[in-house]
Parts: structure tokens; sequence; C-alpha cells
């Protein structure tokens, strides 16, 4: 795609210059874009990106998300998702229950659980390996994807008392089929400290990361944006992130977040504008050069903004969800779930070609819905974009 160039200012132009050569943009490039303000010169040059990874097509997921448990030894200042076991909205999902809840999504044609949790101090190694052995037992074409890098070192460090690398094993083994991006947060040292103190520093969350990938697992990564940080942190994020791909290449696509203030300590904070939004998401998708999918979540973001970030760079709208809670506890007011009409609509309406994916970005090109009745595993065809 070749780019208007009478559409971007003089002081983009060699930005624009060096992705339509397929350059690798720097940081100093990334921290010039999240200061320009002209919005529409960053869509054209985050859309070149899109189209050359991406076509015209953009995806989303048939999933059912599982919240387990809130109930987690950390006090993160940003989170309202998580409780002290005496907290009144602590609360602690039973493997029944979970199992129970995921076979009826089935029904729904679902090819996707997606689960985390606090860091619970008192549920058992069975608990864990029970609940993705049971899952998996339903349909063995269901793709577990679960547990953020900080909730794999706890279950290593306090739960199973293994290596990372083994625990890692141990629940690959039971069922796990990728990891989660949450946790990132924002890797600045400074920041966690402010925001999430005690939690794993960001070469503790790259690590387990990167331990992952090395056995061949895949995963997605996040970024939690629009509270206390400064955009020269977020551009050393990006980098961090660009760099640990290039390494491992294990990143399927990322997910950044905008951080939902309005019931947390950091309730003072005024939430990220939309033009925020979309900036953070184009200059995402310019300078991530070598992770080919950039998903709009639509619980943070709402649908109709994410529907306008199909302009700047955005090739996934995620997925049906059917419960979320992070968000939601923190004060979102987006729904808590949409249907695969409503996403195939608002991609049509934006001029882009609805496709269902799987767990790993690869389009299903004949989707099959599921019954609840049987264990068998679902008919599909997949094709990786």
């Amino acid at each position: 795609m070749l780019m208007n160039y009478l559409l971007i200012p003089k002081e983009l132009r060699p930005i624009a210059e060096k992705v339509e050569a397929r350059q690798r943009i720097s940081e100093a490039d990334a921290l010039s874009l999240y200061r320009s303000n002209d919005l529409n010169a960053l869509g054209i040059i985050a859309n070149a990106i899109r189209e050359r990874k991406n076509g015209n097509c953009v995806t989303y997921i048939v999933n059912r998300y599982i919240n387990y448990s809130n109930i987690c030894v950390l006090s993160c200042q940003f989170c309202a998702f998580a409780a002290k076991k005496r907290d009144a909205h602590a609360f602690e999902r039973s493997v029944d229950d979970i199992v129970s809840a995921v076979r009826a999504a089935l029904g729904l044609g679902i090819t996707e659980v997606h689960m985390v949790g606090g860091l619970h101090p008192t549920l058992k190694r069975d608990w864990y390996l029970e609940l993705l052995r049971r899952l998996r037992e339903l349909d063995p074409d269901l793709h577990i994807k679960a547990f953020t890098a900080i909730e794999v070192r706890h279950l290593a460090q306090r739960i199973f008392r293994m290596s990372i690398h083994e625990t890692l094993a141990l629940l690959r083994e039971a069922g796990l089929g990728s990891m989660t991006g949450g946790g990132a947060e924002i890797f600045d040292a400074a920041v966690r400290d402010e925001i999430c103190r005690g939690k794993e520093s960001a070469e503790e969350w790259l690590d387990v990361h990167r331990i992952w990938h090395s056995m061949g697992g895949r995963s997605t990564c996040t970024m939690l944006y629009g509270h206390i940080e400064t955009l020269a942190q977020r551009v050393d994020h990006l980098r961090q992130l660009r760099e640990l791909q290039d390494e491992t290449g294990g990143f399927t696509g990322f997910v950044p977040f905008a951080f939902e203030p309005q019931t947390t300590v950091l309730a003072h904070v005024k939430p990220a504008s939309a033009i925020d939004q979309l900036r953070n998401l184009a200059v995402s998708r310019i300078y991530l050069d070598n992770i080919d999918h950039l998903t709009a979540y639509w619980v943070s973001m709402g649908l109709s903004l994410a529907q306008v970030s199909l302009s700047y760079g955005v090739d996934d709208l995620h997925g049906t969800i059917m419960e979320e809670k992070i968000f939601h506890m923190a004060g979102a007011t987006t729904p808590q779930e949409q249907t695969a009409a409503t996403l195939q609509r608002v991609i049509r309406e934006a001029g882009r070609e609805p496709v269902q994916r799987d767990s790993h970005y690869c389009h299903i090109t004949s989707p099959r819905k599921r019954s609840t009745s049987t264990v068998a595993p679902a008919e599909t065809e997949l094709a990786c974009a």
C-alpha cells in the first residue's frame, strides 16, 4: 500500500518512509509519533502495516472468559478486582461450577476458554490440574488459554514448588494450550513500585514468557496504559516486548488496555481519551513490526471506539467473552459479552472482512457449532493468517 504523503505532516514523513521501505522505527521515532496531534496521519501509517500483514481481514474469536477467583495475596493499587478472603466481594468458583459453565458455552460454539484469577494463597496443586484435565475432557479441541506470568510464578514458587519450566510442563500436560499476556502493566520499575508494589518485575514477567516460548508455547502480550506512566515509559515497554519477540517469536498478538480508574485508589487519574486510545493503538502497530496482530479490547474501550480503531492499525476485535469481571469490577460500563453476529456486523460496517479465528490467530474457514451432548472434536478448517 502506497501512502499519500500529502496527508502526512513533514515531521512524520521520515518515519512514514521507513515504514514504506519496511525499515524498523526507533524509540525516538515512536516518541515522535506519540507526541503527534495528527491522528489521521498516524492512522495512515499504521494501516499501511495492517494491510501489509493482514490484508482487509479483521478477526474475532468465539470464546468464554472465566475468572476462577479474585482472592489474591497482592494489593495492587490499580486493581479493583482482587480481594482478601474476608472481603465481601471475594469469590472462589469450584471446579464443578467452572466445568458446567464451559460445557454450556461449548454449545454456543466457543473454541477457547480464557482463564485468569488472583494469586490464591490456599488452592492446591491438584485443584489447578483437575480443572485443566476436566476442561480438556469436555472437548479435546477446546483451547485452554490460562494464567498470567505472575500466576505461573505464584504456582511455581508457592503451590507446586517447582521450577517455572517444570510447572509450565505440568500445566501443559494437564491441558494448558497457551498463556495469557496479562500482568505486564508498564515495565518501568518506578511505575510498578507505585501502582503494583510487590508484583513481579518486568524481567520476571518477560522471563516466564521466554521460558514458555522456549518450550514451543505461544502467548499474547499486553500493556496497561493511561495512569501515571509517561510516553517515554510506554515506548520503553514496547521496546522490551519487541526485543523478546526478536528473541523468541512466541507472541501471537498485542493487546493494550486503557486503565479503568473509577473504583481504585487511583480514581483521581483522568481516563484515557478516545484520541489517546487510538493514538496508542496506531503507535503500537507501527513500532511492533515483529508482532503480526493488534487487538482492540472492546471491554476496555467500548465497541464503537473499537470499530473506529480498525482504521488505526487494528486487525482483531478479540472475542465474545461472555463474562468479564476485572474491568467491570473497576467500573467499566461496557457489555459483559458480544455475539459473533455483532462483531461481524461492526467489522463489515468499517469496510473490513470479518473472519473467525482460533487462539493463535489462524483463520477458521468453516466453523461448526458444537453440541453440549458430545465430546467429539468439532470439525473445522484452519488457515493461518
